[in-house]
């Protein structure tokens, strides 16, 4: 093999986007263009994916290039980068301008020697992963949905799913950002250390990203098995064997009975564990068709189960890159329990299931291993992640969340960055410990707060 390619590609293999990439990341651009589009306030109004935000910014960025991402910066005192839109909170909202980076979505760098992959900022994993399967490479981890960008689900500490697996910003190796002076900055893990682990998931509050490394693995191939109705006794009195079944297992369930609805278990070929495939799973039944999460709907778009192999990325997801996602009126929360508590958060939330059945579609619940970046839910401890996706309610949500946050405070529920939730900033104060040297690295990248907003005000500064 080279010791390195470099390519270029405009692969376009999902053209949906599920995930604001928030901000990109990059270091000094090469080209000498410097091309950039304003969307104009006249223009449609811009809401997010589920439509439940209209953001409130007069004018979009588009630039091209780094460089015009640079002037952008340059030019506008207050600014929020813009990704594809698929956070259900403010935190990529401003009264200011927005800029976006998403036409920038080329692999910049394959470096065969040091397994590693730089990507512009706007790609897409539904782009990366079969580039990257096509010459024998793959990633750790991915999300439910491939749709969603890289450098957006590194910036909110996005996970996907496995006992021993890291939330997906644990595969970046080094990132590249212009800061709020317009400056480009470089970090690596390897040179940086501990701002770098602070610095990874920034909530777009550091500058605009251009590229993310990400280190590389070999490609390998995968199976999924997914049961139905396992009973909730024995999930709770066998917790961490089922969670460990598979390379990534989820659990979907809607809290109304006393069985959760399904167990997804996707596994490595020639590491499957025992009893996984056999018609019954700690009393849950092996289904003989391809099923949907929630039952009733069509399961097309899912990635292929009953043990039918293929490659990591076409199961790592739930669903398959080459369906775009619609966009529809839902609402999403997630909090995220040590794993020491999950068997009681389980419970307390079971406890709502009356209040949640009005609202709930279906909950899913993940296993994250521990990280070392600051903002992320699961620094420094394994955890567990309780999704919800709900009925576009925001009046009766509103009304439930702090009765489920409270409920679960005395287990240390943190929440994911980019969904709803209602944990006060005190109380976020106490639960992220380098929040302090946080504010620091916000104020040494951004000294004028430029990238601050309404969000970051209300939640972290």
């Amino acid at each position: 093999m080279k010791k390195r390619t470099f390519l270029k590609t405009s692969s376009a293999l999902v053209t949906g986007s599920l995930l604001s990439p928030l901000i990109g990341c990059g270091p000094e651009s090469e080209s000498s263009g410097a091309a950039s589009s304003t969307t104009p306030p006249a223009a449609m109004e811009r809401t997010n994916w589920a439509g439940n935000l209209t953001y409130s910014a007069e004018k979009l960025h588009e630039p091209d290039t780094r460089e015009a991402v640079q002037m952008v910066i340059h030019n506008n005192e207050k600014l929020r980068a813009l990704g594809t839109r698929h956070c259900f909170n403010n935190i990529a909202d401003t009264t200011a301008d927005q800029v976006s980076v998403l036409s920038q979505d080329e692999v910049f760098e394959l470096d065969e020697e040091a397994m590693t992959v730089t990507i512009e900022a706007g790609m897409t994993y539904g782009q990366l992963c079969p580039w990257l399967h096509e010459r024998g490479y793959a990633i750790h981890n991915l999300a439910s949905l491939p749709h969603i960008s890289v450098a957006g689900a590194c910036a909110t500490a996005t996970h996907g799913s496995g006992m021993k697996n890291g939330n997906l910003p644990s595969a970046v190796v080094a990132m590249q950002f212009i800061d709020g002076g317009a400056n480009y900055q470089n970090l690596s893990r390897e040179a940086d250390g501990d701002k770098f682990a602070g610095a990874i998931v920034h909530l777009g509050s550091l500058g605009v990203l251009t590229r993310l490394t990400l280190k590389i693995e070999p490609t390998f191939d995968m199976y999924q098995h997914v049961y139905q109705d396992l009973p909730v006794a024995e999930l709770e009195a066998n917790f961490e064997d089922i969670m460990s079944a598979g390379y990534s297992v989820s659990l979907f369930t809607d809290w109304q009975s006393d069985t959760v609805n399904q167990v997804w278990i996707k596994s490595k070929v020639g590491e499957v564990r025992a009893g996984v495939g056999d018609a019954e799973f700690y009393g849950a039944k092996l289904f003989d068709r391809k099923v949907h999460p929630i039952l009733d709907h069509p399961a097309e778009s899912c990635t292929d189960q009953m043990g039918i192999q293929g490659p990591w990325y076409e199961r790592l997801p739930h669903f398959k890159m080459e369906f775009t996602p619609s966009s529809g009126k839902e609402l999403q929360s997630e909090f995220f329990v040590p794993l020491p508590n999950a068997v009681e958060a389980f419970k307390v939330i079971q406890s709502f299931k009356r209040k949640l059945a009005p609202i709930l579609m279906i909950s899913e619940v993940r296993a994250v291993a521990a990280d070392d970046f600051w903002m992320s839910p699961c620094y420094q401890q394994d955890c567990i992640a309780f999704h919800f996706t709900l009925k576009q309610d925001w009046e009766y949500l509103k009304k439930l969340l702090p009765q489920i946050e409270g409920a679960l405070h005395d287990l240390e529920v943190r929440p994911h960055w980019g969904k709803m939730f209602t944990i006060p900033k005190p109380r976020l104060e106490e639960l992220y410990p380098k929040l302090p040297d946080f504010r620091a690295l916000m104020r040494e990248y951004d000294p004028n707060g430029k990238f601050i907003n309404d969000y970051m005000r209300e939640h972290l500064i």
